[in-house]
């Protein structure tokens, strides 16, 4: 899929939206993706995950033994990353504030794990879902994502594979641009 593919799918279901946004990175900016809303339908999720899988490369998708996702935006495309690529999909939780496996889910001691996010931005919450594979005894070997916000300037410490590259601007809460400020926040993220 190319990136204006991908975007039309994001536009057709309404999941790119505008307005003032306090993403869960903490930063703001007029526009948010909501992963959600493209994933809602099986069909198109099963597609963005298929094309997404085209881009790992071929000796890294044949290390993967498990895949794994970030609750909550990253169950639905974690689990159609795990049918495209004949993958158990398991996924992390933080219940406590810190990132952990619950639900009867284990890694085999080693497991070499594919990290699988909707759309990263500062890349904190994959950083932080990477060290709670490695507490639970797994090695993430790579991640995806739908959306890579950051253009790729993140750095994950392990490879990346985003579908698409956006660079919508982000702002601190202090920086604010005044027409960006004028308009009542919404925090639409999953992060508390």
């Amino acid at each position: 899929m190319t990136e204006e593919e991908v975007l039309s799918e994001f536009r057709a279901s309404g999941a790119l939206l505008e307005g003032h946004f306090k993403l869960s990175s903490g930063r703001h900016s007029a526009h948010y993706l909501q992963c959600a809303r493209v994933l809602m339908n099986p069909e198109r999720a099963g597609n963005l995950a298929r094309a997404l899988a085209q881009k790992i490369p071929r000796d890294v998708r044949n290390r993967i033994d498990v895949v794994m996702s970030p609750a909550m935006g990253g169950i639905i495309i974690g689990h159609e990353m795990g049918r495209a690529l004949d993958k158990d999909a398991l996924f992390l939780e933080r219940p406590e504030g810190k990132f952990h496996l619950r639900r009867g889910f284990a890694l085999e001691p080693g497991a070499k794990v594919l990290m699988v996010e909707d759309v990263v931005t500062t890349g904190l919450s994959s950083r932080e879902a990477i060290t709670a594979v490695a507490d639970e005894g797994g090695e993430v070997i790579a991640e995806v994502a739908l959306v890579d916000r950051s253009a790729g300037s993140v750095d994950l410490g392990v490879p990346f594979y985003p579908l698409i590259d956006i660079n919508f601007p982000s702002y601190e809460e202090g920086e604010l641009p005044a027409d960006l400020a004028a308009i009542p926040v919404t925090k639409p993220g999953s992060r508390s």
